[in-house]
């Protein structure tokens, strides 16, 4: 009898294992270490010391210094160091936390209302929502304008993944209105709830002559968060592979065309938008953007509090 059960079980584990494929962790995407940054703040806009915190090797750096990706990382976060007409400022809305212990952490991304005095006098008040992806920041940001131009989206990826797998927490306030902050004029309230997100899109791009990028989206998945959570451990968010236009609720995981690009740096070295022009399931993919952040909206417009907790992000194949 105890064999005849123990068949079963057997059975029944070798069923889940062709369903579930393997998890391929994407590197640093236990968040266990970060780079630590100091940095001083203009006088003109009070000189504050401030810790910017990127995803990569245990490191510190001081001063105001330009980030690229250290140690091989392939994150980048919505944390930055500014440089506009002269005045630097510094952005930070994704931290490191402890998830139970020190030696096992997670990543906070959170949208929160920061406000910048200048002079003493006037307070100038930027909603910003913590956010990371798979990619590149440009450092120092020199204006809000385009703030997509700033940051090259995706990394280079072939496979044809299943999931995109991660655990998750969720603070998320009982309120059903947004705030539109862009640091000029008075902060507007908006009717509709936020979410925070997490979202996959596999690619095939290629180069023209000229050096512009073209892509056909392969592969779509995605999932907002709207309520608050305890952790939820081996999360999965399915990849639709070709066109996932009809798709009811889907809406915000379009193509990315002309008027909504991402972009990558071409072959000349050059940031160059990256034009989606269609749908393709047996394109084999050349890139792949990953995003998680803690507000489902446009730039400068989130919940204050709204809180996305991750850890353990991968890929099953």
């Amino acid at each position: 009898m105890n064999r005849i059960r123990l068949s079963i079980v057997a059975a029944m584990l070798a069923g889940c294992a062709s369903v579930y494929g393997a998890v391929e962790p994407i590197q640093y995407g236990n968040f266990n270490s970060w780079v630590t940054r100091q940095m001083k703040e203009s006088g003109l806009i009070g000189g504050k010391q401030k810790t910017v915190y990127e995803i990569g090797p245990s490191k510190v750096i001081s001063g105001n210094k330009a980030y690229s990706n250290l140690g091989g990382s392939p994150w980048a976060t919505s944390n930055v160091y500014a440089k506009v007409k002269g005045i630097e400022k510094c952005s930070n809305a994704v931290f490191p936390v402890n998830r139970g212990s020190a030696a096992n952490k997670c990543a906070k991304l959170s949208s929160m209302l920061e406000t910048v005095t200048v002079l003493g006098i006037i307070d100038m008040k930027v909603m910003v929502a913590g956010s990371i992806f798979l990619g590149r920041m440009f450092e120092p940001i020199t204006s809000t304008s385009n703030p997509y131009s700033k940051m090259e989206m995706g990394i280079p990826y072939t496979k044809k993944p299943k999931n995109l797998v991660f655990d998750y927490k969720v603070d998320m306030p009982n309120v059903n209105v947004r705030t539109k902050a862009t640091g000029f004029g008075s902060p507007k309230k908006l009717q509709g709830r936020d979410a925070a997100v997490a979202f996959v899109f596999l690619q095939h791009r290629w180069e023209d002559a000229s050096g512009n990028i073209h892509a056909k989206r392969v592969a779509t998945g995605g999932e907002k968060f709207s309520k608050s959570t305890n952790w939820v451990n081996v999360h999965r968010v399915p990849l639709v592979y070709g066109d996932c236009s009809k798709k009811a609720g889907w809406s915000w995981l379009g193509l990315h065309g002309k008027k909504n690009p991402y972009y990558a740096r071409n072959s000349k070295g050059k940031m160059v938008p990256v034009i989606e022009e269609g749908w393709d399931a047996t394109a084999q993919p050349t890139h792949i953007i990953v995003e998680m952040s803690a507000g489902s909206g446009e730039p400068y417009v989130g919940t204050e509090g709204l809180t996305l907790y991750v850890d353990n992000v991968g890929l099953e194949v």
